[in-house]
């Protein structure tokens, strides 16, 4: 296999996982298996192709239908990186291709970033990505932007385009895969069926079987290339006839799969029915002046989108540096954007150490160590806080007058609070996991009387309780439950001692663990 059409971990960078010491972080033997960024990169890719789109005008709907239905155009996933860091999370959208709307969102910054795609882009597009001066272009070997399963005139035309384009171009461009972590399928796996989110609707419903509900939407329907025969036919005609000499070929699919079982996994975990999220209403009194002034009219986002970008947040948890518990946190905020629904990125992160740390330069140990120095809490950067460092662009700044979205998988510590409050966050779309809780080195306790924001926790029940107030269920009314039962349901969730998967597991991934 070329070595300019597909590196693999020998060449692709730094081993994962490890002891790497400069991935842009620590790695140490006592974390689980980790997800290395090109993996990650391509996985987001991946899951953006599948972002809820909003209904079109019929008009417009019928008018797009039938350019695709000509061209053969198939929906695009891109995620922009800088410095490997993510600084732009794109979707094709009715009009845009997902490079077309890149290229309108950040122009000439795209210099120097690498762009991975889910699909081969087309040749409108790449000409485009090229001439900005874009340092790689990488993407998934599947079924191109204009596909090769519809009419061929338009595909062949667009595969020569695109071939030229790619071997007269300064960018590498090339498919970038990584084989995954030993054991880091399967781990991912076990956490997933036993991460909060599912562990929430349990504590609310002991009845229910959460197995049942994660084997159910446990496929993740996106094609890697339908048969191995037009998987072949597709390479040949992208120009990469060298994967489909075997074992090449087999390697590659092997990798392709196993990514897309992980991401399946992932999305499993957060169910689409029997769940959601809910406005948290509130009846303690203002804590402080700072917070009398009520959050910004925001109407609210569709269960659906809320879905996609905590799993978002998800698979950025499965890149922590945290020996107990991954954190992922992705900000979202309302400006002009295509495919998003006017969604625009402003910044992802996880919890980690320091940029640039050497392996066990930090402490480690978690809050069951007698030795306070020794405990990892005053050296661990939280994903709230990497998402707000690293934002997407130099001037990417959060206006006062558009709604900004924080999707965190863990409610966030009273260390993160006044950061998200200062930086103009205006929702908060979490779990309560050590909600109202204090243990020492890291609490929880500013959250529940945080009021400036609009805070939207998971929940699996629409209705019940003696609020009495309606609640925006986006579309739906509802009522939130009342005091007295959140406050039982926070006693159970403090009895709770449930084992969590075998020990080595458990070591690895405890969500009940602190940041």
């Amino acid at each position: 296999m070329e070595g300019s059409e597909m590196r693999n971990r020998a060449d692709a960078g730094p081993s994962e996982p490890g002891r790497d010491t400069r991935d842009g972080s620590t790695q140490t033997d006592s974390f689980g298996p980790r997800l290395s960024k090109v993996n990650l990169f391509t996985l987001l890719s991946l899951w953006m192709e599948l972002f809820p789109q909003e209904q079109l005008e019929e008009d417009d709907h019928s008018e797009v239908a039938k350019t695709s239905a000509v061209f053969q155009i198939r929906r695009t996933g891109l995620v922009v990186a800088r410095d490997s860091k993510v600084v732009g999370l794109h979707c094709s959208g009715p009009e845009l291709h997902a490079g077309q709307a890149a290229i309108i969102q950040h122009g000439a910054s795209l210099a120097d970033c690498q762009l991975y795609f889910s699909r081969r882009p087309c040749a409108s597009c790449l000409k485009m990505i090229i001439n900005a001066g874009v340092s790689q272009i990488s993407f998934w070997p599947g079924d191109p932007e204009v596909s090769m399963l519809g009419p061929p005139s338009e595909a062949a035309l667009d595969a020569v385009a695109t071939e030229k384009l790619k071997s007269n171009s300064r960018p590498h461009i090339c498919v970038l895969l990584q084989p995954l972590a030993p054991g880091l399928a399967q781990f991912v796996d076990e956490t997933s069926r036993e991460c909060d989110f599912l562990e929430r609707m349990s504590d609310d419903e002991p009845g229910l079987n959460t197995e049942e509900l994660f084997n159910r939407y446990g496929t993740f329907l996106f094609c890697i290339s339908t048969t191995s025969e037009q998987h072949r036919e597709i390479l040949t005609h992208m120009g990469l006839e060298n994967f489909c000499v075997e074992p090449n070929f087999s390697n590659l699919r092997h990798n392709m799969g196993e990514l897309a079982e992980l991401l399946a996994a992932v999305a499993a975990g957060v169910p689409q029915q029997r769940y959601g999220f809910h406005r948290e209403q509130h009846s303690t009194p203002e804590p402080s002046p700072a917070e009398a002034s009520p959050p910004p009219h925001h109407d609210g986002l569709s269960q659906e989108v809320a879905r996609h970008c905590i799993i978002q947040a998800r698979l950025l948890a499965y890149r922590t540096e945290d020996p107990k518990v991954g954190v992922g946190a992705v900000i979202w905020a309302k400006a002009a954007s295509d495919g998003t629904g006017a969604l625009s990125l402003v910044g992802c992160g996880y919890n980690a150490y320091p940029a640039g740390s050497h392996y066990a330069e930090y402490p480690q140990m978690d809050n069951k160590q007698e030795d306070r120095q020794r405990r990892k809490y005053r050296y661990m950067v939280h994903a709230e806080q990497n998402a707000l460092t690293f934002r997407s662009g130099q001037t990417r700044h959060i206006k006062p007058e558009e709604p900004a979205m924080l999707f965190v998988t863990k409610c966030p510590c009273d260390e993160c609070v006044p950061l998200i409050r200062g930086a103009g966050i205006t929702h908060i779309y979490t779990n309560d996991r050590d909600r109202d809780k204090d243990k020492g080195d890291i609490s929880y306790l500013r959250f529940g009387s945080l009021k400036s924001i609009n805070k939207f926790i998971v929940s699996t029940r629409m209705g019940g309780g003696s609020c009495g107030t309606p609640l925006r269920w986006y579309g739906c009314v509802g009522k939130h439950s009342g005091p007295a039962e959140q406050e039982s349901h926070r006693r159970k969730k403090l009895c709770t001692n449930r084992p969590h998967g075998p020990p080595a597991v458990r070591s690895q991934n405890n969500n009940s663990s602190q940041k």
